[in-house]
């Protein structure tokens, strides 16, 4: 799996990429991760990226000359096997989950273009024609963080990171189940007078297997209800049998 991020900060990702997962899938040449400065490819004296709005408003948006010409050279690599799939992180994308996070990891090669400022020149989408990806209803200062995040939840459903290969698949949110994951307990047995559910001690795989189901969907249905179908949630108003 390949990830090209083209970022005004490369520097931000020089620790994330030697951390955990990512770096042993990296050390394994299960992934790759390859950084490309957008202000690499701006013709102007002073390597200018941004400017001001047409018709005023607050802030800076990137320019479409160096960001278009960055994102053409990357996709023309002759060693990077195609152009991929190019995705634009904004406030204003779909929002990310994990059925498309999935979809994501059939790509053999991702490019991860992350805005800054007020983000982007329209010219830049109307050309690229990109996916557009957003984390969630929130702004950040830039597209980095949600590039991170998108390598993160892709890069550990390639077969060999986790190792365990049906650990992801029991993960919140994975196709094999929509509830959130059940609760989980390790050593000591008691803490602080809680105690770990006997079920979980006694061996019967049947059982536990009940349990974590049964907790699985007590959990969502107290958490996150949304994600369960409305004729389950208990929220939903009674029906009608007095007819």
């Amino acid at each position: 799996m390949r990830f090209d991020v083209l970022t005004l900060f490369p520097e931000i990702f020089s620790g994330y990429l030697t951390q955990s997962l990512l770096k042993l899938a990296i050390d394994r040449d299960l992934a790759s991760v390859h950084l490309h400065n957008l202000r690499d490819y701006s013709k102007g004296k002073h390597k200018e990226v941004d400017d001001r709005p047409f018709g005023g408003g607050p802030g800076m948006l990137l320019k479409p000359e160096p960001t278009i010409d960055c994102v053409e050279a990357v996709q023309a690599d002759p060693s990077a096997g195609g152009p991929g799939r190019l995705l634009m992180l904004t406030p204003q994308g779909r929002r990310l989950d994990q059925p498309y996070v999935e979809d994501l990891a059939q790509s053999p090669r991702l490019l991860l273009l992350c805005g800054r400022y007020e983000g982007f020149d329209q010219r830049i989408t109307d050309l690229l024609q990109p996916e557009e990806v957003s984390i969630g209803d929130y702004v950040l200062n830039g597209g980095e963080v949600a590039a991170m995040t998108i390598i993160d939840a892709v890069v550990r459903l390639e077969p060999g990171v986790l190792g365990d290969e049906t650990s992801s698949q029991e993960d919140t949110f994975s196709r094999a189940g929509r509830n959130l994951e059940y609760a989980q307990y390790t050593r000591p047995r008691e803490y602080r007078g809680l105690a770990v559910p006997e079920v979980l001690l006694s061996g019967d795989h049947e059982a536990i297997a009940r349990w974590r189901e049964q907790n699985a969907a007590e959990r969502t249905q107290q958490r996150r209800a949304d994600l369960l179908p409305a004729a389950s949630r208990s929220d939903q108003p009674a029906a009608d049998t007095t007819n």
